[in-house]
């Protein structure tokens, strides 16, 4: 079963590789900045609903993304069907979801490769907003590498869709002997992965929503 599920990503992978270049013109960049495995935490911002088809069909099939998506978008059945089948897996955004971050955890630990969108919701194309904390407490708690990918859209018949993949980064081990240093290291170590996906803009558009 499991070599099947790998065949129908691999040509799912192919087949949105296909759509969004021919019909969105979508261009890739940076892809010397892609390891060779995992585990790997890809944080992007998030435009659209196919964030994570435009990120998963742009970056090498072997990754499998596992994205970490609202459980809102899983509604539709339709959308649902095929977020699924593009390795996405809901959470929900209202409470403490412990078993959405189980199964993130657990991703990681397996070497897989994580796709995460830190400001929690869709925003406007050209701005970021501010991230939420499950990023900085996944890197935190794993060791694992962060890939910042930046999505300048929108997403139009015609394009361009431009995917820009910056260079590794790691934070520090998430280490507190109270709640207050947890915080504090959770705040800023989200403001820092922001920070990554900032530099990726272009010099006059960079903008950030605090």
């Amino acid at each position: 079963m499991k070599g099947v599920a790998l065949l129908l990503y691999r040509f799912g992978h192919f087949i949105f590789a296909i759509f969004y270049r021919i019909f969105y013109r979508r261009r890739v960049y940076g892809r010397e900045n892609f390891p060779k495995q995992g585990p790997l935490i890809i944080c992007a911002n998030h435009i659209s609903w196919q964030d994570p088809l435009a990120i998963g069909s742009a970056l090498p099939p072997h990754f499998k993304i596992k994205f970490m998506a609202k459980e809102e978008l899983f509604r539709n059945p339709i959308a649902a069907y095929v977020l699924r089948k593009a390795g996405a897996f809901p959470v929900n955004r209202q409470t403490a979801d412990y078993g959405a971050v189980r199964r993130a955890f657990q991703i990681l630990n397996e070497g897989g490769v994580l796709g995460l969108f830190p400001e929690g919701t869709r925003g406007i194309a050209g701005q970021l907003q501010k991230a939420q904390k499950g990023a900085a407490l996944l890197a935190g708690r794993t060791g694992a590498p962060l890939l910042p990918v930046l999505i300048t859209g929108p997403y139009r018949l015609g394009g361009p869709l431009r995917i820009i993949c910056g260079p590794l980064f790691r934070i520090p081990r998430l280490k507190y002997k109270n709640r207050d240093e947890k915080k504090a290291f959770l705040e800023e170590n989200s403001r820092i992965i922001m920070d990554h996906l900032r530099e990726l803009f272009p010099a006059d558009n960079n903008t950030c929503i605090d």
